[in-house]
């Protein structure tokens, strides 16, 4: 609570509270409200409302139609009007079919340069591998042919020796 006295908070007189107490609000005592206190005034509002929003959302709908046929009868009234009209739809057209081309023929470029993209990784991922089984092919061909020259060294010798003894 901030008082504007510059007396400490705790020193107030003790007729000081009384007042404030003992008053009643003002609204209490005069009736102001608009909301209805019996059940058939309740009632009675709601039928109103019931019957007043529809007829009040016809009337703005009727409004802004009346505005649409004035402003569509000052447009067209005359045949220049009419032709002005029919050129700026035109040209809008031609502006929204020319910026839908070009974000096309964006996307087309996108789409081809990824594929491109994608292409040559994958071209270059096949040649890489390619390239290392055929290392490996080699490399697997050759042990090969040493150690089937060793086996076939070593099976000659077994023979020897056995027509030896």
């Amino acid at each position: 609570m901030v008082t504007s006295s510059n007396t400490p908070r705790g020193s107030r007189s003790a007729a000081a509270g009384r007042t404030t107490a003992a008053r009643k609000p003002a609204a209490s005592t005069t009736s102001t409200s608009t909301q209805p206190k019996t059940p058939v005034e309740q009632a009675q509002q709601l039928a109103e409302r019931a019957v007043l929003v529809p007829v009040g959302a016809s009337l703005v709908a009727r409004d802004n139609l009346v505005s649409t046929v004035k402003g569509f009868a000052t447009k067209y009234r005359t045949r220049t009007g009419l032709e002005r009209e029919l050129r700026r739809y035109e040209r809008r057209g031609a502006t929204a079919r020319n910026r839908f081309e070009r974000q096309v023929r964006r996307t087309r470029t996108k789409v081809e340069r990824e594929l491109r993209q994608r292409r040559s990784r994958l071209e270059r991922t096949v040649r890489q591998n390619r390239r290392r089984l055929e290392r490996e092919v080699r490399a697997v061909r050759k042990d090969f042919e040493r150690q089937s020259g060793v086996v076939t060294s070593r099976v000659e010798k077994l023979v020897q020796d056995r027509l030896a003894s």
